[in-house]
């Protein structure tokens, strides 16, 4: 029987010894407010889902069935089940606690219907806070179902935050310069997910680009005035320079005031006591418009400053402001120069990231999030070693150095083509790495994860996508350099490699191993519970995808020798035009219309060199 997060405390006194029945009751205890009733409620649903029958709901004193209360003695998220032969009790130190201990028994039910252990759990965090963060803005949009569909699965694996980052796809009042060529969450969406979010325990905090990271904001003609470059708005479009540039002028004032009246705007939509103004990879500070405030008073001092004034306008509405701790984690002493409630988000995405800026940041007195990642930008399948790695890691440091909790990210560099869903399981991981220090070993929680979430008996199924993931032989982040450097919109190298260690020997044994992958991925499909199947299709479109990248990629780094015949490049063309038309509907089933286009003209234009090889 898999549990995740694993509780801290289990005795199991006997395999089988309950049996839950269709005649058995809900029973809320009469001190429980509403909202454990809705809790009930979930759990009634989710008993006839998982079993096939419901049971009434009611009020009163423990009398079989299912019993819910709270004991105040336990802490806010800590609660107890246990299971006798004659009824199941949860104890909740409050609502959450209680929800939580819900979630615990689903797992059970899973694994074992209505034939369950007896057995008492004794279950806390180890950390307070254990958030996901999720671009919803460089390249997908995420529809309305799809981020409840989010919370739902956060909620399931006990994860209690949840930050959407944002650089323009909100609809903000006179921002239509900046949205009218996409389709952006509306306050609508953020008032209704917000509070769908409240009734799962998730604390849905506003996160937003305020310094740096502002490109499509920058190269309007409305804002471009306040770009640290000149001349932002007449340059081509770029996923590189979107990741390089467009850092706010804060020698001017309006810049600060540009900043507030978003902030003004968009905050009051949150529940949220918390707010992200990000402030990350400011690269251009200092370098542009703002050079002669720097030579006065130094880029840090700089930084810190404008970021201080940040800090101290969302405290004065009440919210506690959080920031990336990139820049500061070169000058860790500077933290004593914000507001004292301020909340470092200390980021690193490495399999090997060491723990020196945590314990910088803890030995400065820094408040702060360990941020680890779930190692899905720029490629089509998340890596999932890389990843288990890295939030592991990360996990670990924070326990060690007292931080208050864990974000787990999910960027979307370079147009997000890799599916939400590649990111579960790396989501997964940090939930139970930050609820439970105890780590399993990456195959055993592989293993756990596959049967749990993936619906699969024979436990196999993310050893085939781990495998998957490492067979880029050219990367997305190639892709698009290519196409770009060819087009002139780069200057200069990028900062890593382009095609400069592709050969057709190194494509031809990552294809094959590719394509066994996925014949293995059909095969178990044989083990996987019907309504998780699903799920599948999209890994098997990746690993094409992959395919056939990996041989455009050849094709133009190791010349066209297997393509003398024109018609085998219009072939290999023919066949990524078919793929991009399964990926637009795979696309399209969780997220907005949004910068699809952006990954179409990088489709069109490989298919379009490779006839004209011909």
């Amino acid at each position: 029987m898999y549990l995740i997060p694993a509780p801290r405390k289990i005795s199991i006194e006997k395999e089988e010894g309950f049996v839950l029945r269709y005649n058995m009751q809900i029973v809320i205890d009469p001190e429980c407010d509403l909202q454990v009733t809705e809790h009930a409620g979930q759990l009634k649903r989710d008993i006839q889902h998982l079993l096939g029958f419901t049971l009434d709901i009611t009020k009163g004193v423990r009398d079989g069935g299912i019993f819910l209360k709270l004991d105040r003695k336990l802490s806010r998220e800590e609660y107890q089940l246990k299971i006798t032969e004659f009824t199941i009790e949860i104890i909740g130190g409050s609502n959450a606690g209680l929800f939580y201990g819900i979630q615990t028994l689903k797992q059970i039910m899973e694994h074992k219907g209505a034939y369950l252990p007896c057995l008492l759990i004794e279950d806390a965090p180890v950390m307070p806070n254990r958030g996901f963060y999720h671009d919803a803005t460089r390249g997908r949009i995420p529809t309305l179902e799809s981020l409840k569909s989010l919370a739902d699965k956060m909620a399931y694996y006990k994860l209690n935050q949840l930050q959407l980052y944002i650089e323009h796809s909100f609809l903000f009042r006179d921002f239509s310069e900046v949205w009218r060529d996409d389709t952006p969450l509306t306050p609508e969406d953020i008032l209704e997910f917000d509070a769908y979010c409240k009734k799962l325990h998730i604390d849905l905090v506003p996160s937003i680009a305020s310094f740096g990271h502002l490109y499509k904001v920058l190269r309007t003609k409305t804002y471009t005035h306040l770009c640290e470059l000149d001349n932002s708005d007449q340059e081509p479009f770029s996923f590189y320079g979107r990741m390089a540039h467009h850092t706010l002028d804060i020698s001017k004032e309006e810049s600060f005031d540009f900043v507030t009246k978003m902030l003004s705007e968009y905050m009051p939509l949150f529940s949220s006591g918390f707010v992200n103004l990000c402030a990350d990879e400011t690269f251009d500070l200092g370098k542009g418009k703002s050079r002669e405030l720097a030579e006065q008073i130094g880029v840090n001092n700089m930084y810190i400053d404008f970021v201080n004034r940040i800090c101290e306008f969302i405290l004065s509405k009440g919210k506690i402001p959080m920031f990336w701790g990139d820049i500061i984690c070169g000058m860790p002493e500077a933290i004593k120069k914000l507001p004292m409630e301020t909340i470092c988000l200390n980021w690193g995405y490495a399999p090997t990231h060491t723990e020196r800026e945590t314990k910088l940041l803890h030995e400065a007195g820094a408040t702060q999030y360990v941020c680890p990642g779930v190692s899905g930008w720029n490629q089509l399948v998340n890596r999932l070693r890389d990843s288990y790695d890295n939030i592991s890691r990360m996990c670990s440091y924070g326990i060690k150095y007292q931080a208050i909790g864990v974000l787990n990210t999910d960027w979307g560099d370079f147009g997000h083509i890799n599916h939400p869903e590649f990111s579960t399981t790396g989501m997964i991981y940090g939930a139970a790495f930050s609820w439970n220090e105890q780590i399993p070993e990456f195959e055993e929680m592989n293993r756990q994860i596959s049967r749990l979430e993936y619906g699969d008996t024979s436990e196999t199924f993310l050893s085939f996508v781990a495998e998957i993931s490492t067979k880029n032989a050219v990367s997305w982040f190639e892709v698009i350099c290519y196409k770009e450097m060819q087009e002139k919109r780069i200057i200069g190298k990028p900062w890593a490699p382009v095609l400069e260690d592709t050969s057709w020997d190194k494509v031809k044994e990552a294809n094959l191993s590719l394509e066994q992958m996925n014949t293995e991925i059909y095969r178990i499909l044989s083990h996987v519970q019907k309504e998780k199947r699903y799920l599948y299709q999209a890994y098997v479109l990746a690993a094409e995808g992959m395919i056939l990248w990996n041989e455009i990629g050849a094709v133009i780094a190791c010349g066209e020798e297997p393509y003398k015949k024109g018609s085998q490049a219009r072939q290999l063309a023919v066949k990524l035009e078919y793929w991009y038309h399964e990926y637009k509907k795979l696309w399209r089933s969780v997220s907005r219309e949004a910068e699809l286009f952006q990954i179409g003209e990088v489709v069109f234009w490989y298919a379009d060199y490779l006839r004209n090889i011909s």
